[in-house]
């Protein structure tokens, strides 16, 4: 498949995690248009288990959506950080707990039809209590979720964003094989 190829790029926006740019790219046919992207930060998606086999789900309002969503714990990769020491930090800061075994389980992009944001996707398990706060998490709170009662939660949109089901059904592929 022939891809498209980018003949300008001008950024619009910077703000302080995004960016957004808008290139004029080439069509495979010769047709020029334009595509709008977010530029957005790699970022980790942990998908963490406790000894009671309950998943660690967080409960936060959502802005751009206008609602509170229940999600798996994610967050940013921080400048010169790297992604386990990311999931580390977002563990302590949206749960109170630190792992002690952490499992890359893949990754995926977020919204590839205009967005450069990659998750980076781990399982968390062996928690310990270990509290870091950070300013933006006071009002996230944690929900321990019995593991068998996730397929019901996504069947019925209570777990609604692509990260945590993404991150459900990897993990259940990686359950498989180990």
């Amino acid at each position: 498949m022939a891809e498209e190829q980018t003949l300008s790029s001008r950024l619009i926006y910077e703000g302080r995690t995004v960016r957004l740019r808008v290139d004029t790219v080439q069509m495979p046919g010769g047709r020029e248009t334009t595509r709008e992207i977010v530029e957005h930060s790699d970022c980790v998606a942990i998908v963490a288990i406790d000894a009671d086999d309950n998943v660690l789900l967080v409960n936060q309002f959502r802005e751009a959506v206008g609602k509170e969503l229940l999600e798996i714990p994610a967050g940013g990769i921080e400048p010169g950080e790297d992604a386990v020491a990311a999931v580390l930090r977002e563990m302590q800061e949206e749960t109170g707990y630190l792992p002690g075994k952490v499992a890359r389980l893949g990754g995926f992009y977020a919204a590839p039809g205009y967005c450069t944001e990659y998750l980076h996707l781990y399982l968390a398990t062996d928690l310990t209590p270990s509290q870091l706060y950070a300013e933006d998490t006071e009002s996230i709170r944690l929900v321990p979720v019995p593991a068998s009662q996730i397929p019901g939660l996504i069947t019925s949109g209570d777990i609604c964003d692509a990260k945590s089901i993404a991150g459900w059904l990897t993990y259940l592929e990686y359950q498989e094989r180990h």
